[in-house]
């Protein structure tokens, strides 16, 4: 049995009917409750569950607490490359963009290393666009012996992988994976997936699940919110990730917020998320996956993102280039516009400033 298999079982399901009948007595009891099961953590996402974050925020607070203590992972991705032979109507780099394409070689990938080792920083995501063509496993495989030499810890954003491929990468160096799914809902998914490879579902479904089967270290997932529904976007991802870690408890689990931002592409239909309404999701996930890490990334505005802190984050990105070769120099030609722009040392003293602790390095390989 896949994920897909719980995908269905909610696949037809009545999310409009569920959330016309939750109260706020659900709630009240629900949050009182030491186990939330999963029928309940959908009501916490229901429009009568927004008038109680207040006791959904103290609730996640201590569970944070418990489980995580006051660190905060510090990372920032690196662009390797922004070849990409799928047409995604969200992305600029939809391979119909018609912007400017570039590589990293080897020497350039040393020279972002140097720039952004010397931040600080020794926890990388590395990120391609989906061509196996221009930038094959074993393109990324050399990036990694490189990226070793400056990091103590590399994950990668990259197109999906089979089991075999994740091992491949692991021996080098990599120990944690990215990827997201970017909408559940599967009609969605194929309009907005208009050609390549990556209109396989199922094939991006389970990858998360390939890399916990090779022993990845951490694997973290996601939904773009905006291209759907977000609350029914949110209930599947926090499944995904429930499934996951029951099924792989050696493997760290975590989940990324993502929310679309202005980008090159022709995505209109977009469903706007309200601050009040990720910052429900994120509670509401908490609340039922205390053991899982929440990760909130530069695309949301800096103010924001401190105020995300005691709510149960666990990992921010800084010092981020969404552009290839960003840390070195600028094509302008960014994968999206990010909001918070603060350098490592900036976001450093914002942690700080909220009593939590910034942590730069948290494990290395023996």
């Amino acid at each position: 049995m896949t994920f897909y298999n719980e995908y269905l079982r909610y696949k037809d399901f009545d999310f409009d009917n569920f959330f016309q009948k939750v109260t706020r007595a659900d709630i009240m009891d629900i949050l009182q409750k030491q186990k939330i099961t999963e029928v309940e953590f959908l009501a916490l996402l229901s429009p009568t569950a927004a008038s109680c974050l207040e006791k959904m925020a103290q609730r996640a607070h201590q569970a944070s607490l418990r489980h995580f203590g006051k660190a905060i992972l510090l990372y920032t991705p690196m662009y390797l490359s922004n070849y990409c032979v799928n047409r995604c109507s969200y992305c600029s780099f939809n391979s119909d963009s018609g912007i400017k394409r570039s590589k990293l070689n080897l020497q350039e990938i040393e020279e972002e290393a140097k720039a952004i080792a010397a931040t600080g920083l020794r926890h990388i995501l590395i990120l391609t666009g989906e061509d196996r063509g221009r930038t094959p496993v074993a393109y990324i495989i050399e990036a990694v012996k490189v990226l070793k030499r400056y990091f103590d810890s590399i994950s990668i954003e990259i197109y999906p992988l089979s089991e075999e491929e994740y091992s491949q990468l692991m021996e080098v160096g990599v120990d944690g994976l990215t990827i997201y799914q970017e909408v559940y809902d599967e009609e969605v998914y194929d309009c907005v997936h208009e050609a390549g490879p990556k209109r396989n579902y199922r094939f991006r479904l389970d990858a998360p699940e390939r890399a916990c089967r090779a022993k990845m270290r951490n694997v973290n997932i996601g939904a773009l919110l905006g291209l759907n529904n977000w609350r029914k976007e949110a209930f599947i991802t926090a499944l995904h990730g429930n499934y996951l870690q029951n099924k792989y408890g050696d493997v760290e689990v975590s989940i990324s917020l993502p929310r679309i931002r202005p980008h090159i592409g022709s995505f209109q239909n977009v469903v706007f998320v309200e601050d009040r309404d990720l910052v429900q999701a994120m509670l509401a996930l908490k609340n039922f996956l205390p053991y899982i890490g929440i990760t909130i990334s530069t695309r949301e505005k800096k103010e924001f993102r401190d105020h995300l802190i005691p709510l149960g984050v666990v990992k921010m990105s800084a010092g981020v280039s969404t552009e290839v070769g960003g840390h070195t120099h600028s094509n302008g030609n960014s994968q999206f516009e990010i909001s918070d722009t603060r350098s490592v040392g900036e976001i450093k003293k914002a942690i700080l400033a909220k009593g939590y602790q910034p942590i730069l390095k948290n494990w290395m390989h023996l």
